[in-house]
């Protein structure tokens, strides 16, 4: 029943879905992670501002390349017989775990402001915050808020259909 309830049942909804998940993770975890980086200063938050409209678009051509193979990888690891909450998040660590892996590089070329080789220096020292910050924001705030979204609307519908 949460399979129907909480997540997308068409195109439409799948598409608000992914909207909701990543406006959410792009304001909290781009902010953090710079911060994290240049620190917790009101110049780097602004200046974080001002490029998140940027990364939120690349964050959408990168979510719809890489989520079909973290899924992939999801269904390699999930039963069938898993529960609803396994599978999200498992779902989840897979797709954030590609993710992160190319946002840490991409995100470091926003951050500097050019495109060259030296986030690929630190990648080893800065995957894995990214990656812990990226997974934490997923699992604990973006994911639930677009899952009760998704149950609040499907609750309506499905009462109007009942009348």
């Amino acid at each position: 029943m949460d399979f129907h309830m909480k997540l997308p049942r068409n195109a439409k909804e799948g598409i608000l879905f992914t909207l909701i998940i990543a406006f959410l993770s792009v304001n909290l975890i781009a902010p953090i992670i710079s911060m994290l980086e240049a620190g917790f200063t009101m110049d780097t938050y602004t200046t974080i501002l001002k490029k998140i409209p940027f990364i939120f678009i690349t964050v959408l051509v990168v979510v719809s390349l890489l989520h079909p193979l973290g899924s992939k990888l999801a269904q390699k690891i999930v039963g069938e017989n898993d529960s609803f909450n396994s599978k999200i998040i498992i779902d989840t660590l897979c797709t954030v775990f590609f993710m992160s892996m190319v946002m840490t590089v991409i995100g470091s070329w926003f951050g500097m402001g050019e495109i060259s080789l030296a986030p690929f220096k630190t990648y080893f020292q800065k995957w894995p915050r990214n990656f812990g910050v990226a997974f934490a924001i997923e699992l604990l705030v973006a994911q639930p808020i677009a899952r009760a979204v998704m149950n609040a609307m499907h609750k309506k519908q499905d009462a109007k259909l009942a009348k």
